[in-house]
């Protein structure tokens, strides 16, 4: 199951992604970088994390997007998996804290496939 959505050609968009060394969304997306993972960083305040240019929002990301990783709470979670239906985005991944058994029935109900409940950075290292 995780070898689908662990893949080294893949586009991440980290969704919570900071600047801010002590949050998860900067450990994140850090962690994915310096395993050689293509991250794109998704932050409404910020134009730039670790040297990746950050967008607004998953729909104003110009490149191909496969997984979205969600380091954001349940109710933000659950929002934006609306748009990952209509941009045709099929894998996420909810980071312990950012899931919900609204959004996870979202992902079922829409053939999207989710892991939750456990955290990318430790499968990501079994996978390398």
């Amino acid at each position: 199951m995780n070898k689908n959505i662990i893949d080294k050609n893949f586009t991440y968009a980290v969704l919570g992604a900071s600047n801010n060394p002590s949050k998860y969304g900067y450990k994140i997306t850090k962690d994915l970088k310096e395993k050689g993972y293509k991250v794109i960083p998704i932050n409404l305040k910020e134009n730039n994390i670790l040297g990746f240019k950050a967008y607004r929002s998953i729909k104003e990301c110009p490149e191909k997007i496969d997984v979205v990783v969600f380091v954001v709470p349940p109710q933000i979670t659950e929002r934006v998996l609306e748009q990952v239906k209509e941009m045709g985005i099929t894998k996420v991944w909810m980071q312990p804290g950012s899931e919900s058994k609204k959004a996870i029935d979202f992902c079922k109900e829409n053939n999207i496939e989710c892991i939750h409940s456990m955290c990318i950075m430790i499968k990501s290292i079994e996978n390398d």
